[in-house]
This record gives C-alpha cells, sequence and structure tokens, in this order.
C-alpha cells in the first residue's frame, strides 16, 4: 500500500517559520515528483509548490515564492516544505501528493497518490 504521511504542521505567528514533512510507506519516493498543495476554507485546493523525481527542477505559486522552500532526501524517503515569513493567508490544510513520472508537476489532477493533511495555522 502507497502511503504518504504529512507532519511538521502547527499554529505559529505571522512572520514565523514551519517545516513541513512528507514521508512515504509501501514505495521510494526517487522515482516519483512530488507536490505539495493546501487548501483553506471555502476555497478550492490549490498546488503550493512541485519538484521533479531528480529535484532538478522545482517551481512554486507566485504566492509564496522567495518564502517557501521544497527539497527532497531520498535517503529518508521525505520530502521538505520549508515555510519562513509565514501569513494569515498561509493559513489552511496542507498536502502532498506523489505521482511516478520524472517532471515536476503542480497540476493536482495529475497526481495519484495523496497524504491525509496537516493543518497550518498562522495567527497573532
Amino acid at each position: 500500500q502507497l502511503l504518504l504521511v504529512e507532519s511538521g504542521g502547527g499554529s505559529v505567528q505571522p512572520g514565523g517559520s514551519l517545516r513541513l514533512s512528507c514521508a512515504a510507506s509501501g514505495f521510494r519516493l526517487n522515482y516519483y515528483s512530488i507536490g505539495w498543495f493546501r487548501q483553506a476554507p471555502g476555497k478550492e485546493r490549490g498546488a503550493i509548490s512541485c519538484i521533479s523525481s531528480s529535484g532538478g527542477t522545482t517551481n512554486y505559486a507566485g504566492s509564496v515564492k522567495g518564502r517557501f522552500t521544497i527539497s527532497r532526501d531520498d535517503a529518508k524517503n521525505t520530502v521538505y516544505l520549508q515555510m519562513n515569513n509565514l501569513k494569515p493567508e498561509d493559513t489552511a490544510i496542507y498536502y502532498c501528493a506523489a505521482e511516478p513520472t520524472v517532471q515536476a508537476m503542480c497540476d493536482p489532477d495529475h497526481f495519484s497518490t495523496w497524504g491525509q493533511g496537516t493543518q497550518v495555522t498562522v495567527s497573532s
């Protein structure tokens, strides 16, 4: 069974930082393109960042560019999302997803394996 488990969410004040982890079990992430997505209450799920299977290509949504960094540690079978300078509008449930393909993809419709999500709340 292919499983993704997100962790690292929580509550922080504006300007704070969090690092989300996406750990895989049942498969090796190094053959997969990974995406991070988020969904705020009343809004559709949207792409935050994605990384190719090699890690050589990364993409970011404009709203997080310069603040968030996606990375992968295939030895640990884990992908990370470092989030700095968090803003209240970053409040959402964050999901990671995996697809066995080479290129970086940020379209959620192209991902077949999803985690359960982790809540991030940014509030003073």
